[in-house]
């Protein structure tokens, strides 16, 4: 069974369900008023014959039970589905003339028998007839000199009165089942419209897993939840697109990186002879080109995790202290003079371990191009809602040209081309992770200034 004819079969159970329960309690209702309405009327007849018995014999005692009985029955007809009859010295006296009523309860023996037993008090009851079910009530009447007792009989045909609560209900019962339809034809279109953009996104993920094409994306619209779960899914594929991505780059780049040292050591292997020295030279070669295949791996590793989550632990950083820590790292590179331009003090939002990573990438940068005594320094700066880190030197600088093209992976350096070509593609990963970015300009006084700057949001200030 498919997710719209569940859906739509559960609101009908429900819909069902509440319209019983109403038709139920309507049922309950109406009946318990039926039977509070039929008593109330047998009260109200027998306190009618009350007052119409204290005003006939307020001048003077009538003639007898049966004149009192036949007057009272000759102002007083009988409603809808009711009936009258009079009952003097155990036989039938009177019946009240008009419509035929729907049973003649005074042709059952056993009911007159029984009214005729009447002397004290009223008394209700019920009984059968051919109409169905009648509650009745019996009222004895004397009066002063005349020792017969006779009893007025109100009877009201209760089944007929229900009938017409059946009636309502199957009107309420047919209008609910209507409305019930309704509510399926409804339920079964508004279940598609909203099962359709689920629907979109599971045909979307088998053509994806069908052909591995992680570019194609769902149409968002709106704003509920499922505009939320189409976003969501186009967010998924976003980042499985970028890891897939990272992958193949990394697989395509440790190839063709790895490639020429692996060559190489194989070569040298294969050529070593018994000789000691030469066994020496060949062994430091190797061991030189490992060293050098592990940094290139590393560097690798690095730029493929810089796009995943997990990358950045972001904490407060202290910017006064960032560019003081590089320096005091850095002066084991090389004798240059080594400086603290600028220190922010204020606390960031960042990656403590990354910044520090790329200071000291570019630090090595500028130790690689500059001489002994060169100035190689480390600032920070927050300038319009931005973090500026930077390490400038008093090298050769970069050409305008290469300004770009230096950041891209596998790109040498400016002058010697030595080096992986990865450290400053690092560098920007690393910046782009932050929401920023990296370039290089012209130092004051000459050489090169190589800049990181990322965004300092106000709400995470707030909250470290």
């Amino acid at each position: 069974m498919s997710a719209r004819a569940r859906i739509v079969g559960w609101m009908l159970f429900l819909v069902a369900l509440a319209l019983s329960v109403s038709l139920s309690a309507t049922w309950s209702i109406l009946l318990s008023r039926l039977d509070a309405r039929v008593s109330a009327e047998l009260e109200n007849e027998t306190e009618k014959l009350r007052r119409y018995v204290a005003n006939e014999t307020a001048a003077g005692p009538p003639a007898s039970v049966k004149t009192l009985l036949d007057g009272w029955l000759s102002v007083n007809p009988p409603d809808r589905w009711e009936t009258y009859f009079t009952v003097v010295g155990g036989r039938i006296e009177s019946i009240p003339g008009g419509d035929r009523p729907p049973a003649a309860l005074d042709a059952d023996e056993d009911l007159v028998r029984s009214v005729a037993r009447v002397t004290d008090r009223p008394v209700a009851g019920w009984t059968d007839s051919a109409a169905g079910r009648v509650r009745y009530a019996a009222i004895p009447v004397q009066i002063t000199g005349d020792q017969t007792i006779g009893q007025f009989v109100v009877a009201v045909f209760y089944d007929h009165h229900r009938e017409e609560v059946v009636a309502s209900v199957q009107v309420l019962a047919i209008t609910g089942l209507a409305a019930l339809t309704l509510a399926g034809a409804a339920g079964w279109f508004v279940a598609g419209r909203v099962l359709a953009p689920i629907r979109l996104v599971r045909q979307t993920a088998e053509a994806i897993s069908d052909s591995s094409d992680l570019t194609r994306r769902l149409e968002v619209t709106g704003n509920d939840d499922v505009a939320a779960l189409a976003a969501t899914f186009n967010h998924m594929l976003d980042r499985l697109d970028q890891a897939f991505a990272a992958q193949r780059t990394f697989a395509d780049d440790a190839g063709h990186e790895l490639r020429t040292p692996i060559t190489v050591i194989r070569g040298h292997l294969e050529l070593m002879g018994d000789d000691p020295h030469d066994q020496r030279d060949t062994l430091a070669l190797v061991n030189d080109e490992l060293i050098r295949m592990n940094r290139l791996v590393d560097d690798l590793l690095t730029l493929a995790k810089a796009g995943q989550p997990g990358f950045l632990t972001l904490e407060p950083v202290e910017l006064a202290e960032l560019p003081v820590a590089v320096v005091a790292r850095a002066r084991g590179l090389a004798d240059r003079k080594w400086r603290v331009d600028e220190v922010a003090e204020e606390y960031a939002i960042a990656d403590q371990q990354r910044l520090t990573q790329a200071l000291m990438q570019l630090t090595a940068n500028a130790v690689r191009h500059t001489q002994e005594g060169d100035l190689v320094a480390v600032g920070s700066a927050v300038r319009d809602g931005h973090v500026v880190l930077w390490v400038r030197d008093s090298g050769p600088g970069v050409p305008v040209e290469d300004r770009e093209r230096i950041f891209r992976r596998f790109e040498r350096s400016r002058v010697t081309g030595e080096g992986s070509g990865l450290g400053l593609s690092i560098v920007r990963s690393i910046a782009e992770a932050h929401d920023g970015r990296v370039f290089v300009m012209d130092a004051p006084g000459g050489g090169a200034q190589f800049v990181l700057t990322f965004p300092m949001v106000a709400e995470k200030m707030e909250m470290a």
